[in-house]
């Protein structure tokens, strides 16, 4: 019998927060879903990650702040946001009435801003998850990056479980030296799943006036020119800590980008800048896998997961 798409199951589970289907929407280019609500059904996309909240609002830093790139783009937008008070107020509504599936994004300077966020967070209804943004600067030392620092990663993710009611995801950089061992740290403090990865630090310049493009000098570089790092950075931390839920990030555009995530160890793929590109990306990409893995005979997204043969020197 032929393997019809509608037959194949799409599934999965991330620690907990099981999705209809594996493709969610990147922290910061899907706002908190009211601005791409015309082009798709947010109830249909597998995850909606909002865009990062901080204790207080934030106005983000100054322009220029966005600069195009060959296979992606640069940002350095600064945390723009209106507080977790608002956003609760204003927008959690609009998500829950919608039937998206959450998943807030938080940030701060602090362990304790990373505690506070999620504290207010905790008994909020139609919240799913919390992934936690560890690309932060932690200005209680010298202001190094959360995420860089196995033993800073762990610290706040300890503080977040501590006070969460639903499943912790620690999103890491591909920046640090040895990404397994903060992956491990923060496994251990109480994370439930991994997002790997978030951008990667990058500069632009203009060649005629010598001015760095964007005003912040540097910024996170996205897009499918980062893709091959994050494929790698999912397959070391899989093939290290097989049992965590890894989802993947990192230049997706095609369903062939999002089965290399799968067969690296991701159980589900989120998507950034792609969907700027394509405002369609999130079901054109869900229905794309379902026709992709009944073609090549796959009745569960399961079947490929961590699927890889690697080549060894004869």
């Amino acid at each position: 019998m032929t393997l019809r798409a509608g037959d194949v199951d799409l599934t999965t589970d991330i620690g907990g927060l099981v999705l209809d289907n594996p493709i969610a929407t990147a922290s910061g280019c899907f706002a908190s879903g009211r601005e791409m609500d015309r082009f798709v059904d947010v109830s249909g996309v597998g995850a909606v990650v909002v865009k990062s909240l901080t204790r207080a609002p934030r106005k983000g830093l100054p322009t220029p702040r966005m600069v195009e790139t060959p296979s992606g783009m640069l940002n350095a937008i600064g945390l723009q946001n209106p507080g977790v008070d608002a956003w609760l107020r204003d927008d959690l509504p609009w998500l829950a009435d919608h039937g998206a599936t959450t998943v807030v994004s938080i940030a701060g300077d602090t362990v304790d801003d990373f505690a506070h966020v999620a504290r207010r967070l905790r008994g909020a209804q139609g919240i799913e998850a919390i992934e936690v943004n560890l690309s932060c600067p932690n200005v209680e030392h010298r202001g190094l990056v959360f995420a860089l620092d196995a033993t800073a990663s762990a610290e706040v993710i300890r503080a977040v479980a501590l006070v969460a009611d639903v499943p912790v995801l620690a999103k890491l950089s591909a920046d640090a030296s040895d990404v397994v061992a903060v992956a491990r740290a923060v496994v251990e403090a109480g994370a439930d799943g991994l997002t790997l990865i978030n951008t990667v630090l990058g500069m632009a310049i203009d060649p005629v006036t010598g001015v760095a493009e964007l005003a912040n000098t540097y910024g996170g570089l996205s897009g499918p020119a980062i893709r091959p790092v994050a494929v790698r950075v999912v397959h070391q931390v899989h093939a290290a800590l097989p049992d965590v839920p890894i989802v993947g990030c990192g230049g997706v555009r095609t369903v062939e980008d999002v089965v290399q995530f799968l067969r690296a160890g991701a159980r589900a793929v989120a998507v950034g800048t792609g969907g700027f590109v394509d405002p369609f990306a999130t079901e054109t990409l869900r229905d794309g896998l379902a026709a992709w893995l009944a073609e090549h005979g796959h009745a569960s997204v399961q079947d490929i997961i961590g699927a890889v043969t690697l080549r060894r020197p004869s």
